[in-house]
């Protein structure tokens, strides 16, 4: 408990390529999380080729579906941090997506985690003449054998999918949606690129115009809308770079909605993770135009007679529980939000998101939970 509450006061963290991995938390038992292997085949850089098996993370919401599908991508570590980067899952992001009514898949690709190691698809050459091309060829690739698995998935329904993705992922996103495959109907990038260094060389990207040629190219073949999200304070590619890019693939003849927002944190190039507050209604403006129109946005209940904020003895989980999980609660910044499930489960967040947060936290286990509080008033009712 001490190790939860620590990270439900702490922290709403977001790295640099991605989103808490799956062994820093139980399985997600409410969103029926799974992890299935599949079979990708994709060639590097140099023409080497290679078949490997790669984890697949599942997350759907109650019922049988069918449920339309989002295939989502994670990003790239830089060099030095890619041996420790594991299976990304996004929790947040899956969340919402989940209360939408999408079944997620989240491929982790050729070179990371369970298959990191001796062949990297996504190496693109080095700094100064970067070859792009063959790595957006490769992480599309398992863009598509991941929708070939979801053809044999009874609860999907590949009809009507959507690809995303952060990072590298935002790249896997626009290279996907260059290939027109049936059922798309439309995609979202998170921040997407190529050839970053925020230490080592912030703001500065290796080779930005490669990117634009490629995009611009890719644009051709392009039919599905695209929403583009990036973050003015991104040490990645910096304020401008993206403009640019975005700017190559409209006039390619694509369809990118773009949009740079506010400085998040220190870096905002990890900032799906801890800025949904933000671009949550791009997002739901997006998907409600494509027919995607259920709320994500988890609704703040009226203040309730209950009980006051403060009256600690009324809250209805254990002393344990009251005396220490929900003082922290009282004691952290607005907005904030502590939730409760019916035998005895637990959750609070403060700051971004917190009241999907706390709710996830909560639910974590498979248990329903309900808001006991939000920011000064408690919203429950028995």
């Amino acid at each position: 408990m001490a190790r939860l509450a620590a990270v439900l006061l702490l922290g709403l963290w977001g790295a640099g390529v991605g989103a808490q991995a799956p062994d820093e938390a139980a399985v997600l038992k409410d969103l029926r999380e799974q992890t299935e292997f599949i079979s990708v085949t994709v060639t590097d850089l140099y023409g080497k080729q290679q078949t490997r098996q790669i984890p697949v993370m599942i997350f759907r919401p109650a019922g049988d579906g069918p449920f339309p599908l989002v295939i989502m991508n994670h990003g790239r570590a830089t060099a030095e941090k890619r041996s420790a980067q594991g299976r990304q899952r996004y929790e947040w992001l899956s969340r919402y997506l989940v209360g939408k009514g999408f079944a997620v898949l989240l491929p982790t690709r050729v070179g990371y985690a369970d298959t990191y190691g001796d062949f990297d698809p996504e190496d693109t050459g080095t700094c100064q003449s970067r070859r792009p091309g063959p790595m957006a060829v490769a992480v599309a690739d398992q863009v598509m054998a991941t929708l070939a698995f979801a053809k044999t998935l009874p609860y999907v329904d590949t009809s009507r999918w959507l690809v995303m993705g952060q990072s590298a992922g935002g790249l896997t996103a626009v290279a996907t949606v260059s290939r027109h495959p049936p059922g798309l109907v439309g995609a979202i990038n998170f921040s997407g690129g190529s050839g970053g260094d925020p230490d080592g060389r912030p703001r500065n990207p290796c080779s930005p115009q490669q990117i634009e040629s490629l995009w611009k190219d890719q644009a051709r073949s392009a039919t599905a809308p695209m929403l583009w999200l990036y973050w003015e304070n991104d040490l990645y590619w910096g304020p401008d770079v993206p403009r640019r890019w975005h700017e190559a693939w409209t006039a390619g003849g694509g369809k990118a909605e773009f949009h740079t927002l506010a400085a998040a944190g220190q870096n905002g190039h990890g900032a799906l993770n801890f800025d949904m507050d933000h671009w949550v209604p791009y997002a739901e403006a997006f998907l409600a135009k494509l027919g995607f129109d259920t709320p994500g946005v988890i609704a703040r209940p009226p203040a309730s007679s209950f009980a006051a904020i403060d009256e600690v003895d009324k809250v209805p989980v254990n002393a344990a529980t009251r005396e220490g999980h929900y003082r922290k609660f009282l004691a952290s910044k607005l907005p904030r939000a502590y939730a409760i499930g019916p035998k005895g489960a637990a959750g609070t967040a403060s700051g971004d998101w917190a009241i999907g947060r706390a709710l996830g936290f909560c639910q974590r286990k498979g248990e329903p939970c309900k808001l006991y509080a939000v920011d000064n008033d408690v919203v429950w009712t028995p």
